[in-house]
Parts: C-alpha cells; sequence; structure tokens
C-alpha cells in the first residue's frame, strides 16, 4: 500500500498563502486529494485531482482559495492555499484512491473520503485571526 506524508503546515496570519505538499512512496496512477478535520468536525473535503490531473474538484468554502495539483514525476501532490481564513484552521490529510470511479461506465472523480484508501499522518494548519 502506497505510503503518504504531508508537509508544508504551520501557523499563519489569516490572509497569508501556503503550499502544503504530499509525497508517496510510489507512482499513484489514482485520484488523490486533500482533506481537512477541525476539532469536534467531521473529515471534509477540500479538494481531489484526477489521475491524469486534468478533473479537479473543490470544495464550496475554498473555491477560488485553492489549487490542487499533482507532479507524478515527483510522485507529490500539492495544494496551494491563498487568503486563508480562522476557519481553515484544521489538520490536513492527503489521500489516494486505490481504484478508478466509474458510473454508468463513464469515469467520475471521487470526492468523498470514503473513496480513497491510503491516507497520509496529516500535518496542522493553524490561522490566527
Amino acid at each position: 500500500q502506497v505510503r503518504l506524508v504531508e508537509s508544508g503546515g504551520g501557523l499563519v496570519q489569516a490572509g497569508d498563502s501556503l503550499r502544503l505538499s504530499c509525497t508517496a512512496s510510489e507512482r499513484t496512477p489514482y485520484a488523490m486529494g486533500w482533506f481537512r478535520q477541525a476539532p469536534g468536525k467531521v473529515r471534509e473535503t477540500v479538494a481531489t485531482i484526477s489521475w491524469s490531473g486534468r478533473s479537479t474538484y473543490y470544495a464550496d468554502s475554498v473555491k477560488g482559495r485553492c489549487t490542487i495539483s499533482r507532479d507524478d514525476v515527483k510522485n507529490t501532490m500539492y495544494l496551494q492555499m491563498s487568503s486563508l481564513k480562522p476557519e481553515d484552521t484544521a489538520v490536513y490529510f492527503c489521500a489516494a484512491s486505490h481504484t478508478h470511479t466509474y458510473a454508468s461506465g463513464t469515469y467520475y472523480l471521487p470526492n468523498t473520503p470514503a473513496d480513497f484508501g491510503s491516507w497520509g499522518q496529516g500535518t496542522q494548519v493553524t490561522v490566527s485571526s
């Protein structure tokens, strides 16, 4: 099973930018994604990206402020975040799917935590006001 390691978290001020990285132990030819979990809340999707990188999904809460990307040569996925808000404070996890997802024979980009089988340990992002 692929191992995922997140990095790039930290303490920033509201309005700042941050780039998270997720490095995989091997090539991951399936969808990947970023998720976050704040204290006392359920884990939620931030963004996901297809195996090709051509399709992306963003949660409404981060749309326009985050960009997900992947570099399969480096086995690394990124999340560029800007205009950070205190409500973005959470542990951020990266995850990889184990399969391509299809509905009625058509590929679709997964966008829920349940669709992903390999997870990193998480990196803390704290945004102060």
